[in-house]
């Protein structure tokens, strides 16, 4: 695979104006209040519109339409639990060096994102990266349904905003990031799953802009 680094600097302010649509719709469509699934350890399952307080029980968040969004950790705090709930943070990145996908891991670490990553690590990732987002492009950035590829620090952080994350890191104290992981195998393990229920929660999906700073391949 061939890959072309490209100035994200040069490409944000070209990018702005395609975001603020999008960005709008998903503010609109934030929802007042999620639901959540709660599996306790022996099996029972209740259902609540409050976040369940920490506990060894599976807490998994609901859509309006009653569809699983995907598992919430409990370990976080409220202020986390929520958005991360409603609106997933997943990091699309390569193997080997790309400054640009370092630097994605960076701003969300920095800003207290608690987010998942999947690495294209074989050709069957890049094909599924592509059914995903449209592209091939590393890094992409998903928040929700809401696929951003290519580096835009302002354009992320924006939508980051709208999802209801908060501006400086609240990860409690000793907070590990789970590794990275292959595209292909998070996918299959989805599969029994009904699709848009086993990733994505409701959310606007708007084109994906071009690139603004990253690789191709």
């Amino acid at each position: 695979m061939n890959f072309d680094c490209v100035n994200d600097r040069a490409h944000t302010s070209r990018l702005s104006w395609l975001c603020w649509a999008p960005l709008v719709a998903l503010l609109a469509a934030l929802p007042a209040q999620a639901q959540y699934k709660v599996v306790g350890a022996d099996g029972k399952v209740t259902y609540t519109d409050r976040p369940p307080a920490p506990s060894g029980s599976k807490v998994t968040s609901l859509s309006s339409r009653g569809v699983a969004s995907g598992p919430t950790d409990p370990t976080l705090p409220l202020e986390l639990r929520e958005p991360a709930a409603k609106y997933p943070v997943t990091l699309y990145t390569v193997t080997g060096a790309c400054e640009p996908c370092q630097s994605a891991r960076q701003l969300l670490r920095q800003r207290g994102i608690p987010y998942g990553e999947k690495q294209v690590q074989s050709p069957e990732d890049s094909e599924a990266l592509e059914r995903l987002s449209g592209g091939r492009d590393a890094p992409t950035l998903a928040i929700g349904s809401q696929m951003m590829r290519g580096l835009a620090p302002e354009v992320w952080g924006s939508y980051l905003d709208a999802a209801g994350y908060p501006r400086e890191s609240r990860l409690p104290s000793g907070y590990q990031y789970a590794a990275a992981t292959s595209i292909v195998e998070r996918r299959e393990a989805a599969a029994p799953k009904p699709a848009a229920a086993a990733s994505w929660p409701d959310a606007p999906t708007a084109p994906a802009p071009a690139s603004p700073s990253g690789i191709k391949f």
